[in-house]
């Protein structure tokens, strides 16, 4: 195919965009270019509400032929968990024919270098960005999240996360020259010259492995890490959640097309029911990196048998909030009852454990009490959650039945302080939506300790009474040593205690929130800004996103030459 879109063309439109992601980087300072309000589109080319509605809903029932060879047959069978059967198929993949095609294309990808790459990306996002209405509606009814929710976080900040790990996808490529005259004094001899070329060279093909809560926002950062370090991407959507990978894998195949490259340096691997492909793939010897998100055993079984590929995984881990004192007791009970309700608690990044001290905390009121500071918390998700309009708008929809039994479940565990309720969604009847459980645990129990030290993820957390704010910490640091942890939040208005905790996430490589009562929250990250895991405990082995994210996706190649 002949190229629609030129170098000059691609350069002239992305280049100052990837230049203002650039020094986003380097200042850590806020800085977005897609909008977050629906509003904010309908020109220049992108969907507003209607148009993005209206394009989701052409594709139910529909065949989504993305032209990849090596097509075997059709597959499908998403449910949404608001209730809608999608009914889109997909094409399966014969991978011995299609890996081989995906092969063909990485020497023009590779020669053409990496500010062409980078600016190749960002085309992709770009088109992504202008139907982030339409992809949603995808979002929403593959993960069951609410609607402003999924356009936010499956639109605007997974396209800054892809964004930002193409920026630093350029810059690793970028700090070795490419070309270097190199000459060395031999006295009265003549001195030895060479001429050097290094060549960013890509790994090989990178698989993609997406999970069911996050498909977007947990996909784009490996997808754009090794597109743009030129390697070829297959990307293996979870069984429940195809569609938004699916229209992503068609967007960059025609970007691709359009400019020049063989379209199929991304593809997809969509699998049968029960077919479990995912094993298959990541240890066959074409593939050589890996993205993956989604359960601590199979994050494991990938680090041990995928030995061919270099892995990138984000596990389990079980978040913890430290609560010793506050001056702000009505925000960071706000704050709290935020976090633990968004989106269901289906989030790797929403709190667990809450550890008290028994003896109660201190606050700007007077004292408070283990029992009252759990009281008044219970109190703050159910105002929170009162209003069932907000709630739904909230909550979203429990994404599975796994999360559903688990939630069931954890009233047995303890006593319950606040019991989980059934929300009716009067748009979507056979949605499944929940509030929060909160469940009162000792940290000196034995018993209470095998609940509260492992992940129990969705709508589910433990308020653990401890002895006290060294205990807390104790038992903060073992958390994170054994089990992992995403996310790490304090409450205290004692230096000594606010340096204990700091002290224990800089040993134990965990990312840390203190104080937070107002409008930002412990289980939301900022591309740009904030790192996302940090790849040092055992919840995470990469962050989102750093150098040592990109590094590894490619080796440099050195050609010398006598001058």
């Amino acid at each position: 195919m002949a190229a629609e879109l030129t170098a000059h063309q691609l350069i002239e439109q992305h280049r100052p965009t990837l230049d203002q992601a650039l020094e986003a980087i380097r200042t850590r300072a806020y800085w977005s270019p897609h909008p977050e309000h629906p509003k904010a589109y309908g020109e220049n080319g992108s969907l507003d509400a209607a148009a993005g509605k209206a394009a989701f809903d052409a594709l139910l029932g529909s065949r989504l032929d993305l032209g990849q060879p090596g097509t075997d047959d059709w597959v499908g069978g998403e449910t949404s968990p608001y209730g809608i059967e999608l009914g889109v198929t997909y094409p399966h993949a014969d991978v011995d024919t299609l890996l081989p095609a995906m092969r063909a294309g990485q020497r023009a990808w590779r020669d053409a270098g990496a500010e062409m790459r980078a600016v190749v990306c960002l085309e992709i996002l770009k088109r992504i960005s202008d139907r982030t209405h339409e992809f949603a509606h995808a979002v929403m009814h593959t993960s069951g999240q609410a609607f402003m929710m999924a356009f936010q976080a499956g639109g605007p900040h997974a396209q800054d996360r892809g964004l930002e790990a193409v920026a630093y996808a350029y810059v690793e490529q970028v700090r070795t020259p490419d070309d270097a005259e190199w000459t060395k004094p031999q006295g009265k001899r003549d001195p030895l010259a060479l001429t050097k070329r290094f060549t960013p060279v890509p790994r090989g093909i990178a698989l993609v492995i997406g999970c069911n809560t996050f498909p977007t926002w947990n996909g784009y950062p490996g997808l754009f890490a090794s597109l743009a370090t030129g390697n070829a991407v297959l990307v293996k959507p979870h069984p429940r959640a195809v569609l938004p990978l699916a229209l992503t894998v068609q967007v960059a195949r025609e970007v691709l097309a359009e400019a020049g490259f063989d379209p199929n340096l991304v593809a997809l691997a969509a699998e049968r029911a029960g077919e479990g492909i995912a094993k298959t793939l990541a240890t066959r010897p074409e593939i050589r990196i890996i993205d993956y998100t989604g359960s601590t055993a199979f994050g494991d079984w990938l680090e041990a048998n995928a030995r061919q590929a270099q892995v990138y995984t984000e596990k389990a881990g079980v978040n913890t909030v430290l609560v010793e004192s506050t001056d702000n007791y009505k925000g960071m009970l706000s704050n709290l009852a935020f976090s633990l309700s968004l989106y269901s608690g289906q989030m790797c990044t929403t709190p667990q454990n809450l550890l008290i001290p028994r003896d109660g905390i201190r606050t700007e009121e007077g004292p408070r009490s283990y029992d009252e500071v759990v009281a008044d918390l219970a109190k703050s998700v159910g105002g929170l959650l009162g209003d069932d309009a907000r709630a739904n708008g909230l909550l979203g929809a429990i994404v599975n039945p796994d999360v559903k039994a688990r939630l069931e479940s954890a009233a047995g565990l303890g006593e319950v302080a606040l019991a989980s309720r059934e929300i009716a969604n009067p748009e979507f009847p056979d949605a499944v939506v929940r509030t929060p459980v909160i469940v009162k645990l000792d940290g000196a129990k034995p018993d209470d300790q095998a609940a509260f030290m492992n992940e129990c993820f969705g709508p589910v957390s433990f308020a653990v009474a401890v002895d006290s704010a060294a205990d807390a910490v104790a038992l903060l640091r073992r958390t994170i040593s054994s089990k992992g942890a995403m996310t790490v939040g304090a409450y205290t208005t004692s230096e000594e205690v606010e340096e204990a905790v700091q002290e224990a996430c800089l040993e134990e490589c965990a990312q840390l929130s203190l104080n937070l009562t107002g409008g930002v929250y412990v289980n939301q990250t900022a591309a740009f800004s904030d790192f996302h895991g940090s790849g040092g405990n055992p919840a995470a082995n990469a962050a989102l996103c750093d150098g040592a994210f990109v590094a590894n996706r490619f080796r440099v190649v050195e050609v010398r030459r006598e001058a």
